[in-house]
Order: structure tokens, then C-alpha cells, then sequence
């Protein structure tokens, strides 16, 4: 039985990739890769020549059915996309889960992410996010889609391309409201940048030019409707004692019941 590797390459800064990553790319049979050409680079940075097959969203399918079965021998097949960890809004799931429905071994190689990048320097909550990938292209879906995440209450990440940057900002500020945002821009390149503050002053900053992560506070107002008032809470707001109220109460439904 073979085994399916998920590497994570660089985001953006070559210097990135892991000793892990390289040991593992060193040791394959095939490369499978979003796009041949970006992956070529890379390993003729690192110095490493291998076999690579194309597997992108437009082949998926039927390439995902062609790997699992060349995994039923005993060959190690590295899977990478252009940046990142693949199967994260990158190819891979299908193939993924056909490993998986097969019990062919599937072993992730820890590698660079831009939505943990961007969510760990933008300054906002971290401890619960929601990822939500790219933004529909269609502004009609694209509102829709916000607007069934416009009540969630932890923090939001998305990715956008640089031609939708400002519409899409646009749409999040008028379906979302004026919140806090951070707007990540060529993360680990040399023209980095991080654009933190309220949406409409972003907006006013954006340059549409790389790759964007945009990360935007949840919805405090569904949040301070939702929470519940505990019971140490409630009696901090009577001024009483546990105790104080347990005899309160009784001394009430004793006086309701005498005659």
C-alpha cells in the first residue's frame, strides 16, 4: 500500500518551506500539482527534481480516481498546490476522501496557511474563527453568501483576488456593518501589509494589487443579546447570597400558602 503526502509549500517567501516538507518531497515517486509550472520553480529552488502530473480543479475528478489507484502499490505520491496547504480552497478533498473511504494511509506535512497567517497578526479574536474561503465572484451570490454569515459571532476569515478587493469590501461593509477588519496583502513577500481599523477607513487604504486575506470581527451585537446571565451573575445584581435568596424564596412560598 502506497501513501498519499499533503505538503504545505510557501505562501510567498521561499525560505518558508519546512526541513520536513523537503526530506518528504526528496523521497516521492510523484508529485501531484496544481500547476506544473509553479511547482517546477520551487524544486528547482530547493534543488530537487521529480516526476509531476497536473491535478487542479478542472481535472480533479478524474485525476483523484487515477492517483488512489496508483496508491493501491507501493509508490509515495506528494500532493502540493501553488502556495499553502493543499485541499485548503486548493484541490485535494477528492482525493483525499477516496484515500481515506480506501484506508489508504494519508499523512499531512505542516506547511504555511494564509488564513492562520493573516488571522494571528490582524490583532483580532482568535480563538474561535470561521473560514469561508473565497467570496462568491457574482456580487448577487456573493451578498447572499454574506448575508447568511452576517450573525456569526466569531471572527470571519476570507480569501479575494485583486480585481473583486474593493467590491467585495464594499458589500461586506454594507451586509456586515462598519466592524473592525484586518486586510492582509501579499503575506511573507516583500510588499506585505497588514490594514487594520474599521471597514470604511480599509476601504479607503486598499491597494488592488496581490493576493488579500481579509479578516473581520464577528457580530457583537448577536453576541451581548445572546449570552446568558449566569447564576453567579445574577446574584451579583441582587446583592445577595446563594443562601439569601434559597431563604427568600421558601419564606415566600411559605407566606403564599398560610391560610
Amino acid at each position: 500500500m502506497g501513501t498519499l503526502f499533503l505538503v504545505g509549500t510557501p505562501i510567498g517567501n521561499l525560505g518558508d518551506i519546512s526541513q520536513r516538507a523537503l526530506e518528504i518531497l526528496n523521497q516521492a515517486d510523484l508529485i501531484a500539482c496544481e500547476d506544473t509550472r509553479q511547482t517546477v520553480k520551487l524544486l528547482n529552488h530547493i534543488g530537487i527534481h521529480k516526476a509531476l502530473t497536473s491535478y487542479h480543479e478542472f481535472n480533479e475528478q478524474k485525476k483523484a480516481e487515477e492517483l488512489a489507484e496508483k496508491l493501491t502499490g507501493d509508490m509515495k505520491i506528494v500532493l502540493v498546490s501553488d502556495a499553502g496547504m493543499p485541499a485548503i480552497s486548493d484541490p485535494g478533498y477528492r482525493l483525499v476522501r477516496l484515500c481515506r473511504e480506501r484506508g489508504i494511509p494519508v499523512v499531512a506535512i505542516p506547511g504555511p496557511n494564509a488564513a492562520v497567517t493573516a488571522l494571528a497578526a490582524s490583532g483580532l479574536p482568535s480563538g474561535e474563527f470561521l473560514f469561508a474561503g473565497f467570496l462568491p465572484a457574482k456580487k448577487n451570490a456573493r451578498r447572499q453568501k454574506l448575508t447568511d454569515l452576517a450573525n456569526i459571532v466569531c471572527t470571519l476569515v476570507f480569501y479575494e483576488a485583486p480585481h473583486r478587493i474593493e467590491t467585495s469590501l464594499e458589500d461586506i461593509q454594507e451586509i456586515f456593518g462598519d466592524r473592525e477588519a484586518c486586510v492582509a496583502r501579499e503575506l511573507t513577500k516583500f510588499y506585505e501589509e497588514y490594514l487594520f481599523g474599521r471597514l470604511s477607513d480599509v476601504r479607503k487604504r486598499v491597494k488592488p494589487l496581490g493576493e488579500f486575506v481579509v479578516v473581520v470581527a464577528g457580530n457583537k451585537e448577536i453576541q451581548k443579546k445572546e449570552t446568558p446571565l449566569s447564576r453567579e451573575d445574577v446574584l451579583k445584581k441582587l446583592g445577595m447570597t446563594r443562601n439569601e435568596l434559597y431563604d427568600l424564596f421558601f419564606k415566600k412560598k411559605s407566606a403564599g400558602s398560610s391560610p
